[in-house]
């Protein structure tokens, strides 16, 4: 017989005691790191504009693509850090942006994603979160093509969503 083990005070995070991170499986996925300058979001684009190219989408509006990707970046930069990256994952014909500037120090809010891209056509849902890895913008963009607008908005609850959580597409 052995005698009792002393139970933790508090159940941790996760099973290793280290706080559960963003976790892409069973779908594409590419992952970009820069620092954050002012030239960071015309290289993300362009980087992004790559990787996203190889995974044949042929009907991804390029031009909403790559605004979201330049915006989101934008916003990581100017809520400050030394770099940001820049997550791309996608699934059942829709592809996740996310972008992380890492800045821990003060934890304020991450603020409200960009306006020029919440109202883009092919973005399904946006928004931003401040955890423990720091600030985090992210899109949902559509690659198939919309119905009609008008034929869209006599449909009930075919209303566009924009959630501020995080997105559940990976995530752990």
């Amino acid at each position: 017989m052995e005698p009792p083990r002393t139970q933790p005070a508090t159940k941790p995070n996760s099973l290793t005691g280290v706080p559960p991170r963003l976790v892409v499986a069973n779908r594409r996925s590419r992952v970009m790191a820069l620092r954050a300058d002012q030239w960071a979001a015309r290289k993300a684009a362009a980087q992004a504009a790559l990787a996203v190219a190889a995974w044949d989408y042929p009907l991804l509006d390029e031009h909403d693509f790559l605004k979201t990707v330049h915006g989101l970046v934008h916003a990581a930069v100017a809520a400050g850090g030394k770099r940001v990256s820049i997550h791309l994952a996608d699934q059942d014909a829709e592809i996740l942006v996310m972008v992380l500037n890492h800045q821990t120090d003060g934890q304020d809010d991450a603020g409200q994603v960009p306006a020029e891209v919440a109202v883009l056509r092919t973005v399904d849902a946006c928004g931003a979160h401040t955890d423990h890895d720091g600030h985090a913008w992210w899109a949902l963009l559509n690659t198939q093509p919309r119905q009609n607008e008008r034929l869209a908005q006599s449909t009930p609850g075919s209303g566009r969503h924009r959630p501020t959580r995080s997105p559940a597409i990976g995530a752990e």
